[in-house]
């Protein structure tokens, strides 16, 4: 399985969050490439890609392994490593890159402390360049920018078959969903024209649903009339919309924000955040 394609892993140094952004020419690269874990490290697997560096990699990390330590265990039980190419940044920050030998050209990579960024089939090295540049200079939020940086890589020449498929996996202790697991962005683009724009249009949305707000406000009286209203219309609520957030419009309320699969936000009351509540007047006509 040829995984041609270019990614970067990495390491958000003000959190300890690890993820890897990766594109291809490769039907459902999401599917192979990422792989991570919170607290032990990333790994992206490609070029006649091994799935089992993923797990196998993150396993010796865990026991305590240097990424060179890694390489060398790969070496010693993959006959195929120089078909073989792999990024892989630890939880201490450490890194590595590594490229076979008889990977396809361009191929190669950057390592420094939190990232590690490597392609093959590429247009030319300055396709990592960019992606490291735009890593470490950009101003954003670490998922954003992950994929500003494989952005970068993709307007600096990318995958010289062209686009297909692209994916961000971003882990961090106790950020998943319900705070029950540590991967907090999945996405994954399986097939599409323009594949990382997509990305951005996917994360974009899981921040809508799934971020966790750090800041709340209670409804006003017009609010409160107005939801009531909507919650009647949707058959969840049968009192009046006079305006207060009583027990029973509480009881409604959350059951619409379980229809909209913004949960995560929602903490019970009147206190609604404001991404919240824009996008749930937008919903239901709010004028």
């Amino acid at each position: 399985m040829r995984v041609a394609t270019f990614s970067l892993v990495a390491q958000d140094p003000k959190t300890g969050d690890l993820g890897v952004a990766v594109a291809s020419k490769f039907l459902a690269v999401g599917a192979v490439v990422p792989f991570a874990e919170a607290g032990v490290g990333a790994i992206a697997t490609q070029s006649y890609a091994n799935p089992r560096y993923g797990s196998q990699g993150l396993a010796l990390l865990r026991q305590g392994a240097s990424p060179e330590g890694v390489l060398e265990a790969f070496r010693r039980t993959d006959p195929g490593l120089e078909k073989r190419q792999f990024g892989l940044v630890a939880a201490t920050g450490e890194s590595l890159t590594f490229t076979g030998a008889e990977c396809h050209p361009w191929a190669g990579g950057v390592a420094g402390k939190g990232f590690a960024a490597q392609g093959n089939l590429l247009s030319g090295s300055e396709v990592v360049e960019a992606m490291v540049e735009t890593f470490l200079t950009a101003q954003a939020p670490f998922p954003e920018r992950l994929l500003l940086a494989l952005k970068a890589g993709e307007e600096a020449g990318g995958d010289r078959r062209g686009k297909q498929s692209a994916a961000l996996l971003v882990v961090g202790e106790g950020k998943g969903y319900g705070g029950l697991w540590d991967r907090y962005v999945d996405l994954r683009v399986d097939d599409h024209p323009e594949p990382i724009d997509e990305l951005f249009r996917l994360l974009s949305l899981h921040r809508l649903l799934f971020e966790r707000p750090k800041g709340r406000r209670p409804l006003t009286e017009e609010e409160v009339r107005f939801f009531q209203g909507v919650l009647g219309r949707l058959g969840l609520y049968a009192g009046e919309a006079h305006g207060v957030f009583d027990e029973a419009t509480e009881r409604a309320f959350l059951a619409l924000i379980g229809m909209e699969n913004l949960e995560e936000r929602y903490r019970g009351g009147p206190e609604v955040d404001e991404a919240t509540l824009s996008y749930l007047k937008g919903r239901y006509g709010w004028s």
